[in-house]
C-alpha cells in the first residue's frame, strides 16, 4: 500500500471503521449481507473511498478504508449508512418490520487510523475474523 494522489495532495489516510444493525441483531446474512455489500461498494466508488479490505459478520460491518483528505470520516459514514439503511428497508420486507422505526443501523461507529497500529495487523485481523464476507478491492 503505497500513497495516493489527487489533483492537490499525495495522502494515505486509512481508517479501520466499525459499525453494527440497530440492537446488535444478527441479521446481515444471506441476500442481505451481498446487498449490504453492494451498496456500501457502490458508494466507495462515488466518493472516491477505496476499500483495502472488509469483511461482513451477521451483526456488524468492518471496513479498511483509504478516505481522500476532501470527505471527512463522518461524511463516507453517514452516507454508506443511510443510503443501504435505506435501500435494505424498501427492498426487503421482514427488515422493514423489524426495524418499524426506519433505524436499521445503531448510531454511531468505531473508527481508527493505521497510525497506531501497522496496517499489515488490521490486514490479518480482518483475514482471521470468523463469520465474515469479504469486500474486494475497488476496480
Amino acid at each position: 500500500m503505497g500513497y495516493s494522489t489527487g489533483s492537490h495532495s499525495i495522502f494515505h489516510h486509512c481508517y479501520h471503521i466499525v459499525w453494527a444493525p440497530k440492537y446488535r441483531f444478527k441479521v446481515l446474512h444471506g441476500e442481505v449481507r451481498l446487498r449490504v455489500r453492494d451498496i456500501i461498494k457502490q458508494v466507495c466508488a462515488e466518493m472516491g473511498v477505496t476499500i483495502i479490505h472488509g469483511a461482513l459478520s451477521r451483526d456488524h460491518v468492518h471496513m479498511f478504508v483509504e478516505i481522500p483528505p476532501h470527505i471527512a470520516v463522518s461524511d463516507f459514514v453517514r452516507k454508506a449508512k443511510g443510503r443501504s439503511s435505506r435501500k435494505i428497508q424498501q427492498e426487503f420486507e421482514h427488515i422493514r418490520k423489524r426495524y418499524w422505526g426506519q433505524r436499521f443501523w445503531a448510531r454511531g461507529y468505531f473508527s481508527t487510523t493505521s497510525g497506531n497500529i501497522t496496517d499489515e495487523t488490521i490486514m490479518n485481523y480482518l483475514d482471521r475474523h470468523t463469520h465474515s464476507t469479504g469486500f474486494s478491492h475497488n476496480p
